[in-house]
């Protein structure tokens, strides 16, 4: 009997894929993202995003985690799919398409330090990030612009929050991810309609200013969409 065709599929070369993450968090009243710097080639010495290859047996968001924590030694995080970046020449070694994550964390449970083959991690203000590898510099804009956006219709920017925090401190969150002032009074009232947050029955003062109620998420896990 003759041999069965070869599916068709057989025909073509295979693309490699990548996670990329992209991790932000506020510190030192900026919006700051995790970079790494690369240890080998192409691009040694440049910075970049914590990332690397899928392994053949693993899931995206795993591949993801796994690299983050082999690279800056942090886990444990709110990670979600942003986008999917496939441009033929994006990587010089060979034909590579990378599925990308948004990070959150508060700065308080965030601890890099330089592993597997990044020579250095660091945070760097958004204003202040360096020339990057590949077309890491698209995807963390992509990310600014999906976080501001998503501000308007969900709960993500809780997840920069620390476990306890005042109304003044989450208005100051949301200032600093949009880049602009907020009105105090309506923040406030938007706030507290969400019904997501409740009193610790601490206060907390800042400055001279009277002592302000402390908050904390009534469901820390979860991002809620805002109907």
């Amino acid at each position: 009997m003759p041999m069965a065709a070869r599916p068709h599929c057989y025909e073509h070369p295979h693309p490699a894929l990548t996670t990329d993450v992209v991790l932000f968090s506020v510190q030192d009243a900026q919006l700051q993202v995790l970079l790494i710097r690369r240890g080998g080639e192409p691009f040694a010495g440049r910075w970049a995003l914590p990332g690397g290859f899928l392994e053949i047996d693993e899931g995206l968001e795993t591949c993801a985690r796994r690299e983050l924590m082999e690279e800056t030694g942090i886990g444990g995080i709110y990670l979600e799919q942003l986008y999917t970046f496939g441009q033929p020449d994006r990587d010089p070694r060979e034909r590579v398409i990378s599925v990308t994550f948004l990070g959150l964390a508060p700065a308080v449970s965030l601890h890099p330090r330089a592993a597997s083959d990044a020579a250095a991690s660091a945070w760097f203000s958004l204003e202040g990030v360096p020339p990057l590898a590949f077309d890491h510099k698209d995807i963390v804009d992509l990310a600014h612009r999906r976080l501001r956006a998503k501000l308007d219709y969900s709960t993500l920017g809780f997840r920069l929050l620390p476990e306890t925090f005042t109304l003044g401190e989450l208005q100051r969150l949301y200032e600093i991810i949009r880049g602009e002032p907020l009105d105090k009074r309506n923040f406030r009232k938007w706030v507290l309609g969400l019904d997501e947050l409740t009193e610790t029955g601490a206060q907390r003062r800042n400055g001279n200013h009277r002592p302000a109620r402390v908050y904390r998420l009534k469901h820390p896990e979860r991002v809620t969409i805002i109907r």
